[in-house]
């Protein structure tokens, strides 16, 4: 494992934390070209994240198609439990 890591560090891996941080460059298209190499070698790499980016794309898919009577329609507590949940996600960035 140990020999793995130091292997991947000296190939020029991109690591699986900078990966998620990253990922919002690589959809909107503003990643460096050398940057973006990289990250996508490393996709092909790494199950772990394929599976995420897979999901973040389906995620980004679905939640295109919620409209503003979508959200409306929801129950109270629903409705006030989501915007909760987004205040929350927003203060702690």
């Amino acid at each position: 494992m140990i020999l793995r890591k130091l292997y991947l560090r000296l190939i020029g891996d991109y690591p699986c934390a900078r990966f998620v941080e990253a990922v919002t460059e690589y959809f909107e298209g503003t990643m460096p070209a050398d940057e973006r190499t990289r990250f996508e070698r490393h996709v092909k790499r790494c199950a772990s994240c394929r599976i995420y980016i897979e999901q973040l794309r389906q995620t980004i898919e679905e939640s295109g198609r919620v409209t503003v009577a979508d959200v409306e329609s929801l129950p109270e507590q629903a409705r006030n439990e989501l915007l909760e949940t987004f205040r929350t996600f927003h203060a702690e960035r």
